[in-house]
């Protein structure tokens, strides 16, 4: 790991144990145990979004692998980001590689992930509007919606200039600065080259619905993710309106992605929900607690997702040694003399 990931990685474990410490850890763990099996509940709603952002990503291919292992690849990619410091780097990385290793082409592979990730930036900024317009009813300081407005409109900005740069060449342009690194040559031979990529890029968003089926269905994902803080907030006898749902997931989501830097947003995100939950009348234990059921959430499913992509890994490890033909006698002693 390197020192800044180790850095971040500490001020986010101390962020977090500190308002554990300060709002009483036995409180918020004791309001967490309310939800009960509520928790298990709220993993298994994830399928939703789970599902329809696999189907954004198997629409952006020209010959997508059977759908049951495109969601394989997705949730292995969520699992990655969400568990594992890597900057939310990895997880497309990840995505790109099983959807390869499960039938799907090299550049088709990389450029789905590429357009699938792209549209989910630019359904986060719509999905972030909705949200403020959920806020604007709770807020009596502007400030803060001020401020949330300029960081969603920074963020949907640089999603259309990172669209925009990708219909025109931006991996043949990259690839001189990238291959100086290990991330980067990796990320080029499994996507066919710079130029396979664009090329692959450019093509799926040249397929007619391709980029608007993608967005509405990330969008919907995004939407469909309001139903785990509704749900949760029942399970601990908090229960809110919807618009109060959209309003917690949308900017806490915001939050939360403005400190990818940070492995987990371990601290932010629940800083993130005790300034949002006031605003609809949850204490800052629940608060903390829903953040905690989010997290049992990401656990349920991630930890079992990372467990299986090491047995697939090792599996196709095995198989490629087990295709390379033995050496021969005389080439073992050549190399020994």
């Amino acid at each position: 790991m390197k020192t800044t990931v180790l850095i971040a990685l500490a001020l986010g474990l101390g962020a977090f144990t500190a308002l554990l410490v300060y709002e009483g850890a036995g409180q918020v763990l004791q309001t967490f145990t309310l939800a009960g099996w509520g928790v298990v509940l709220v993993a298994a709603f994830h399928l939703v979004p789970l599902l329809l952002d696999s189907a954004a990503m198997g629409i952006a291919m020209e010959r997508a692998p059977p759908w049951r292992r495109v969601v394989r690849a997705r949730w292995i990619g969520e699992a990655v980001n969400g568990l594992l410091p890597v900057a939310q780097m990895g997880g497309p990385m990840v995505m790109a590689r099983l959807l390869h290793r499960f039938g799907a082409g090299r550049a088709d592979a990389g450029a789905a992930v590429v357009v699938a990730t792209t549209q989910q930036m630019l359904s986060q900024a719509a999905f972030g509007i909705l949200g403020m317009l959920a806020l604007a009813a709770h807020a009596s300081n502007n400030r803060l919606l001020w401020a949330l407005l300029g960081a969603t409109a920074l963020f949907g900005a640089n999603a259309i200039w990172f669209y925009s740069l990708q219909k025109r060449g931006l991996f043949a342009r990259l690839a001189r600065m990238l291959n100086r690194f290990a991330s980067g040559r990796e990320w080029l031979d499994f996507s066919g080259g710079a130029e396979a990529l664009d090329a692959a890029v450019q093509g799926a968003y040249a397929r007619p619905g391709v980029t608007l089926n993608s967005f509405l269905l990330n969008l919907a994902g995004w939407i469909a993710g309001v139903g785990e803080v509704w749900l949760a907030l029942r399970f601990l006898g908090h229960p809110v309106s919807l618009a109060s749902a959209l309003m917690l997931e949308s900017l806490g989501q915001a939050i939360r992605g403005i400190a990818f830097a940070i492995p987990g947003a371990l601290g932010v995100q629940e800083g993130g929900y005790m300034l949002l939950g006031a605003l609809v009348g949850l204490s800052a234990p629940t608060a903390l607690a829903l953040s905690l059921i989010k997290r049992a959430r990401e656990l349920i499913l991630g930890l079992p997702a990372l467990v299986y992509w090491q047995i697939i890994e090792g599996r196709w490890l095995r198989r490629r040694f087990a295709a390379q033909p033995p050496a021969s006698a005389t080439s073992v002693l050549s190399k020994k003399s």
